[in-house]
């Protein structure tokens, strides 16, 4: 209860005249009608005085006790000086209850909103929350995963918020449409198809919240579907030729060569070297398959590239020794391991060593350059791979088209060493996924350079 100075005390004066003028008019009309003497009437009204006065003062001190207790109970505490007066007393009991029961409620509701905050944040869709605006005003863990560029501190929804289709549909809810259901397709970084439900809050959330989206990913049942496809198509085209092959020398080691032991031992050479392509371009096809199912996921794991270049350059000493190939390994100290699936990245590494062995000059040498780089532009810090050899090089006009899947400059001397075709779509794919790249630069006569480029993207200390 508020106290300024003399506030007590004509706070209880006020409060005894109040109590005593009503007494007092009446005592100073029945002296002036001689129903009482005089000087009764003024003892009597001294007595009405002093008990005013003293219930004036009983008053204050309780409306005191009253305010104490209702300041008690609204911090939380339990009363400790209740009013006297039962009416008092009541309010400041009531008020109390009243407070434990909104503290009660408040911690519920408090309990329930945490509650509600981990379920969004835990599931496995992206979740969207826009403004009035169509901005976006909140977002959970799986729309952050989804969405944020390697080395970024918040997701990047750009894209997907300028879809015409999206865009349209928002924009017809927020006007009090009905909710909605919109494909998307977004084709950078890695193409992702995704089902958007649209749906309108009303009232808004406190925040401000008045559109809710929640995003599907349909890129994994897709590409299953365009992986069954493919593979019955690659499988038709490549496998028909060494399959004809094998059939053509069974028939011929049935017949005409069933008794000729030169041409059995030849004709079987060539129908192993075939089984072994058929075995690398199945794998390889596979491989490949299984890339496309999850480019669209963010990798997880830690990979240390550098001990990946090392071990995979060792592991083709044999073959390069064969072909009197020396390597150049240059690995910058300044490399550390980065956010990436090491199993992926030990498959970028082991295709391009293979490649440079491949198709490098027997006799040659293969470089292999590993360094940190900063960042430059849009683009983060990152580590790039520079794989080269000095074979025969690549025309021009095939550069664009390596990674396209069974995509040969020269298909015989392709197929001569051993080659599928799918290495380097595998590698695109791969770095793909890791929202890396892959550069080629190639002179003929003068050899070949691939250079990959990897987000350096710390991994998460557990």
């Amino acid at each position: 209860m508020p106290e300024g100075p003399g506030r007590p005390t004509l706070l209880v004066a006020g409060t005894a005249a109040a109590i005593a003028a009503a007494p007092a008019a009446i005592l100073a009309a029945l002296a002036a009608s001689d129903a009482i003497p005089p000087a009764a009437a003024g003892w009597l009204a001294l007595g009405v005085a002093a008990a005013a006065l003293l219930a004036g003062l009983i008053w204050y001190r309780d409306l005191v006790r009253l305010s104490r207790a209702l300041g008690r109970a609204e911090a939380g505490r339990p009363p400790d000086d209740l009013p006297r007066l039962p009416p008092l007393r009541r309010i400041a009991e009531a008020a109390d209850r009243l407070a434990r029961s909104i503290r009660a409620r408040t911690q519920e509701i408090d309990a329930l909103s945490r509650a509600a905050v981990r379920i969004v944040e835990g599931l496995p869709d992206p979740l969207l929350v826009l403004d009035r605006d169509g901005r976006p005003a909140t977002w959970n863990g799986a729309a952050r995963e989804t969405f944020t560029p390697p080395g970024a501190a918040a997701p990047d929804l750009g894209a997907l918020l300028r879809h015409p289709a999206l865009r349209a549909a928002v924009d017809r809810v927020a006007a009090g449409g009905a909710s909605e259901s919109v494909s998307v397709t977004l084709p950078v970084p890695v193409e992702r198809e995704l089902l958007v439900q649209v749906i309108g809050l009303d009232p808004p959330l406190p925040d401000g919240g008045r559109i809710l989206l929640v995003l599907s990913d349909r890129t994994r049942e897709r590409r299953v579907e365009q992986m069954r496809a493919d593979f019955i198509a690659n499988a038709n085209h490549e496998l028909r030729t060494p399959l004809a092959s094998l059939v053509g020398f069974i028939e011929t080691l049935r017949g005409p060569a069933a008794d000729d032991t030169e041409a059995q031992a030849r004709f079987l050479g060539i129908m192993a070297e075939q089984a072994r392509r058929m075995s690398r371009l199945i794998e390889d096809m596979l491989s490949l398959s299984r890339i496309e199912m999850s480019e669209h996921m963010p990798p997880r794991g830690t990979a240390d590239i550098a001990a990946l270049v090392r071990r995979t350059a060792e592991a083709l000493e044999p073959r390069m020794t064969a072909r009197r190939m020396r390597i150049e390994l240059q690995v910058a100290d300044d490399v550390r391991p980065i956010l990436a699936d090491p199993d992926q990245l030990a498959q970028v590494v082991a295709n391009l060593l293979d490649n440079a062995v491949k198709y490098g000059r027997e006799g040659g040498r293969i470089g292999i350059r590993l360094a940190a780089t900063p960042p430059a532009g849009a683009r983060p810090a990152g580590i790039t791979l520079a794989v080269s050899d000095d074979g025969q090089g690549i025309p021009r006009q095939h550069i664009p088209r390596l990674t396209e899947r069974f995509y040969r400059v020269d298909a015989a001397r392709s197929r001569a060493v051993g080659g599928t075709g799918l290495g380097l779509a595998i590698v695109k794919h791969i770095l793909n996924r890791h929202r890396g790249s892959l550069e080629i630069e190639s002179e003929e006569g003068k050899g070949s350079t691939f250079t990959v480029w990897l987000p350096a993207t710390e991994p998460e200390r557990g």
